[in-house]
Parts: structure tokens; sequence; C-alpha cells
């Protein structure tokens, strides 16, 4: 029962760790970054993201896979152009204005959080 309680606690600490992370990396590229505008070009075969296209202050043109999935609210379709937020040391770090998956993170928080608490609880009562 104890390894049990500790390997939800872990999980627990997992989801909560990841959810954070994302939340920090998006408010960091978004406050920090530089913004340009994106070419979205079409999902190749086999993939599940469109691929965006577009060029850095220092005039490099840069490819990169979609933060946004096809399944979000407002998919992004072939040809359109949307204004992204991006790491100026590492380009390949983008955030899609408008499209920021906040609320994922922040459920990752709040699950990891809830069950990492339910492990705590079934580890203190196991002993």
């Amino acid at each position: 029962m104890v390894v049990l309680a500790v390997f939800t606690a872990l999980g627990g600490l997992v989801a909560l760790l990841a959810g954070a992370y994302g939340l920090r990396q998006t408010r960091r590229i978004t406050a920090a970054g530089e913004v340009a505008q994106a070419l979205v070009k079409a999902v190749p075969p086999g993939a599940e993201r469109p691929t965006l296209q577009f060029e850095t202050g220092d005039g490099r043109v840069v490819e990169v896979v979609s933060p946004v999935p096809r399944s979000d609210r407002r998919p992004l379709a072939a040809g359109d152009r949307v204004r992204i937020a991006y790491d100026s040391d590492d380009p390949r770090e983008t955030v899609v204005l408008g499209h920021e998956r906040r609320g994922l993170d922040r459920g990752f928080v709040a699950a990891g959080a809830a069950v990492l608490v339910l492990g705590l609880v079934l580890t203190v009562l196991a002993w």
C-alpha cells in the first residue's frame, strides 16, 4: 500500500511540475520574446500539426512545428498568417499569440496538486 501511495504522490508531482513549466515557458516567451508574423503551412502527411514559417529579427527564415494542435477550438489553416512570440536565443521555442495553452497547463497544475495531496494522505494513512 505504501508503494502505491508513493507512486501516486510522484505522479501528481510530475503533472504539477509539467504544468508549472508550461505556464512559465509561455509567460517567459510571451513577455520577453520577439513578435513576428508566421505563415501556416499545410500539415505534412503523417503529421499531427501544421508547420509555421517566419523570419527572425536577424533575417533567418525558421520553420517549426506549430504548438497549436489540430484539436484546438480554433485550428490553424494552411495559408493563414498568425502572430507569434519566439525566444530570440532559440527561435524553435514559439507561442502562437491567442492560442496559448494556459488552461491546459493550469489543469495539469491543479490535477497534479490534487493527486499529490491524495498520494501524501495515502502515504500517511499507510504508515
